[in-house]
């Protein structure tokens, strides 16, 4: 049982995961925000690997990457910096990004590497089901390492229970096939979205992300799913704020304290 499996198996209620870019703002920020996020109640982390061409990304991640990309970040520099994460940080960490990187620097080596530096997870969008399952499952089970899959509104319930039986973790619900950083609107057609989904009640818990900036957001959420993503809006503030370490606290509070106490 990894991390992610731990944190599912004791709490299932209003967890919060944050996204932001490996390299980003600066090109050592990366373990140091993560330290940051579990001191100030993040229940499990989304740090993403740059690539030149996020084409699922909105101009904040994409503004993100590129930085990164400058900077000289990259998977290599990545796994070297994550050597120090375990020192300083408990919470599960998931690795997110597009297939391309993950090609080239090896799909083995990549999941082998992941975990000797405590990763628990991998999101990659564009990753086609049936590629893991007949060509690169093996390697993610070996290694312990999770699989996340994303549904989107227009995911048949046929293809939804494949992903269940597949997944190890959690899976990723899209709140719409939009772009990253679109506000969540919950209008009645995604709200039976999510409503369809949650009476299926899949074997594995559920995660709603893209377009959760706010505490109602996050709050809504939450109603039909065990934990939310904040990505745009947390990437947002670290490339308005210059202290954005000291920030991350408040950011935190108002995404989550008012829904755990309300």
């Amino acid at each position: 049982m990894n991390r992610l499996n731990q944190l599912f198996s004791t709490k299932r209620e209003n967890l919060l995961s944050i996204y932001y870019t490996a390299g980003f703002p600066e090109l050592d920020s990366t373990v140091a925000i993560a330290a940051a996020l579990e001191k100030a109640g993040a229940d499990f982390l989304e740090i993403g690997f740059p690539y030149s061409d996020p084409l699922a990304d909105g101009p904040t991640i994409q503004h993100s990457s590129q930085t990164a990309l400058e900077n000289g970040m990259n998977l290599n520099l990545l796994f070297e910096q994550l050597k120090s994460l375990r020192a300083q940080v408990s919470i599960p960490v998931l690795l997110m990004g597009y297939f391309n990187p993950v090609v080239q620097y090896g799909i083995e080596n990549f999941c082998k590497k992941a975990v000797e530096v405590g990763i628990d997870g991998v999101i990659i969008p564009d990753l086609p089901m049936y590629e893991y399952e007949s060509l690169y499952k093996q390697y993610f089970l070996e290694h312990n390492l999770s699989n996340i899959f994303l549904v989107t509104p227009i995911t048949s319930e046929e293809r939804i229970r494949k992903i269940d039986d597949l997944s190890q973790s959690f899976i990723y619900l899209l709140s719409s096939s939009s772009i990253t950083g679109k506000n969540l609107e919950v209008s009645d057609t995604v709200e039976l979205y999510f409503e369809r989904i949650k009476k299926m009640e899949l074997k594995n818990p559920t995660v709603i992300g893209f377009g959760i900036s706010g505490n109602a957001a996050f709050a809504k959420a939450c109603k039909y799913a065990n934990a939310a993503i904040v990505g745009s809006a947390f990437v947002k503030m670290l490339t308005i704020e210059k202290d954005y370490i000291d920030k991350i606290p408040a950011f935190i509070k108002q995404l989550k304290n008012q829904t755990i106490a309300a």
